[in-house]
């Protein structure tokens, strides 16, 4: 009952932190330079047809009457439509959702299959040198601009070993996962440069702890006590780096997409902007905002599972 109370709880509180996102995303459109009816026009038309499609799409009219409108489409479930595909925005949306969930799914997955053993090992080996070899490389790693580092990768996997494509999404399950496995690795890399640092500290704080002294005492192997004793409490604080982290990917999303011209979210977004698709951008804002929302809820729930000592209020 608490969990459920906690959870309605916070779906409320997002509706005023969506509210203040839109209205932030909507005055940051209008101050950028450009306009979208002479963007869609081009230079061969005249002011006046200019003029009579913003007439039409309704740009001449007061920001508050545009917002008010905006605000009475999303609460109908819908968008509005978009100025320059010339189609809704919750088409454009659902058919661009599915590529970023599986990037965003495939990057978390390959993250927690790198940060757990290599974690393991770095605190087992503290200052040795798999340790250092680890730290640094995933330091390295945090420091290197994504896209540069897929470029990297793209030369190097993509275009002289030919083990993977150079762009796209595929078709089908696997064809999802082999397309999308350099782009979620790059992901990856920059998330678990974290997790494994969070993760490596906690494990070594739990293995002080008198209880892991007890679990030795009474017979227990050193497998049995890093499985069951160790890494389920030192995975506690993890979660919430990586919860928080999963939330800084869907944004860094719209760069990888860009570089991997995966048709997801993040491209569309990228083109929305530079053609001043104000439905658009907004919109997908709010889908951004409520993917990271739903994050940081599904981060808290996992918490309080792992740890029953947490009380959710």
């Amino acid at each position: 009952m608490a969990l459920l109370r906690y959870t309605l709880s916070r779906i409320l509180q997002m509706i005023p932190v969506l509210l203040g996102i839109t209205l932030v995303a909507f005055l940051l459109l209008r101050v950028l330079p450009g306009d979208p009816a002479s963007l869609m026009i081009g230079a061969r038309g005249s002011d006046a047809d200019v003029l009579r499609l913003r007439h039409q799409l309704g740009l001449d009219r007061p920001l508050w009457v545009q917002y008010a409108i905006f605000l009475r489409e999303m609460a109908s479930g819908s968008f509005g439509q978009s100025l320059a595909y010339r189609r809704p925005v919750m088409t454009l949306i659902a058919e661009r959702l599915a590529p970023t969930l599986w990037l965003v799914g495939l990057a978390t997955v390959l993250a927690v299959a790198i940060t757990f053993p290599l974690a393991v090992v770095s605190a087992l080996r503290r200052n040795r040198l798999p340790d250092l070899v680890i730290k640094t490389v995933f330091t390295a790693a945090l420091s290197m601009p994504q896209f540069w580092l897929g470029i990297l990768l793209i030369l190097l996997f993509s275009l002289r070993l030919h083990l993977f494509p150079v762009a796209g999404y595929g078709s089908g399950p696997l064809g999802h996962l082999w397309h999308l496995f350099l782009p979620a690795f790059v992901i990856a890399l920059g998330t678990s440069a974290l997790t494994i640092r969070s993760l490596r500290s906690s494990i070594i704080a739990v293995q002080t702890a008198e209880y892991i002294d007890t679990a030795y005492a009474k017979g227990l192997t050193g497998r049995m006590v890093m499985r069951r004793h160790i890494l389920r409490n030192a995975a506690v604080s993890t979660i919430s780096v990586l919860g928080v982290h999963t939330g800084w990917v869907i944004g860094g999303t719209v760069v990888i997409e860009s570089v991997f011209a995966i048709p997801g979210l993040g491209q569309l977004l990228v083109a929305s902007i530079a053609a001043r698709d104000y439905a658009a951008v907004q919109g997908l804002t709010v889908v951004f905002a409520v993917m990271v929302t739903a994050i940081s809820l599904a981060t808290d729930l996992g918490y309080a599972l792992v740890d029953p000592r947490v009380e959710l209020e």
